[in-house]
């Protein structure tokens, strides 16, 4: 599938800005580590069912933000994502967010996440049923087998 994934709806409030009267960048890591929640459960991969199902979560291993535009009290914004790419134990995001209004990108979000063994706390090679449904949303970058 090709379409981005809405995954998160919210507002700028000016408990959120800096000394320079826009959001601070300490505010944007909640925003894109709710939506991140989100969109496992929009791939039907919610982590209520993650270790049941598969015996596997995921870690964040790596989060990049690209700081696009200035966001202001009362911006209303929208996160989306896509699946960026599919490794053996990995895959990575790809999610922005936007001016709910004018559909501007203000930042983005480049994440890897890891599956990890919660017994034996180190990480794991991804279900095959988890790369299955993952590969149904891939948009970009490629399938990486020993990733």
């Amino acid at each position: 599938m090709s379409e981005r994934l809405e995954l998160l709806r919210g507002v700028i409030h000016p408990w959120h800005h800096d000394h320079f009267g826009h959001m601070n960048v300490r505010h944007y890591a909640p925003f894109f580590d709710d939506a991140v929640y989100h969109m496992w459960t929009r791939l039907g991969l919610p982590y209520s069912t993650m270790i049941p199902r598969h015996g596997v979560h995921t870690v964040t291993a790596q989060a990049t933000t690209g700081f696009v535009k200035e966001l202001s009290a009362g911006d209303l914004i929208v996160i989306d994502g896509v699946v960026s790419r599919i490794g053996g134990k990995s895959c990575s995001f790809h999610l922005r967010m936007l001016h709910a209004d004018t559909d501007e990108i203000h930042a983005t979000y480049d994440l890897v996440e890891v599956f990890f063994d919660p017994k034996t706390r180190k990480s794991a090679t991804m279900p095959d049923a988890v790369r299955q449904r993952l590969e149904e949303w891939l948009v970009a970058g490629e399938v990486e087998p020993d990733a």
